[in-house]
């Protein structure tokens, strides 16, 4: 099962950043076979890439990114899927940048499109 496959999330809180609730960052999962890669845009990110793996409800990924402040940043991240009571998927995850031994946690919603009636 490609859980992850073409679903949408938001950030919603960060310890590495304030995230701004206008422009939070935004991340677009793909998955198959067990493989997670996808994009993210938002916030303090211009553009960034992650690949890694989903076992069951435990993601780990490399990412990296640029930033707007100017430069770049990259690291690993291992993220817990749950699910809200809504259905909609959370992530949380542990994160840390190369080079920097701190750890951080965010937290990801699932963003989900209702499609409006047509006319």
């Amino acid at each position: 099962m490609n859980l992850l496959n073409g679903r949408r999330f938001v950030m919603v809180s960060s310890t590495a950043s304030v995230v701004d609730p206008e422009r939070p960052t935004e991340f677009l999962y793909w998955e198959a076979d067990g493989v997670v890669w996808g994009s993210y845009t938002g916030d303090t990110v211009i553009h960034g890439r992650f690949v890694g793996t989903r076992d069951g409800d435990q993601v780990t990924i490399s990412y990296v990114h640029a930033l707007k402040a100017g430069g770049q940043a990259g690291g690993q991240s291992d993220s817990r899927v749950e699910t809200e009571d809504d259905g909609r998927l959370r992530l949380v995850e542990e994160f840390r940048f190369e080079g920097d031994d701190t750890r951080h946690v965010s937290v990801c919603t699932e963003v989900v499109t209702t499609s409006e009636p047509t006319a």
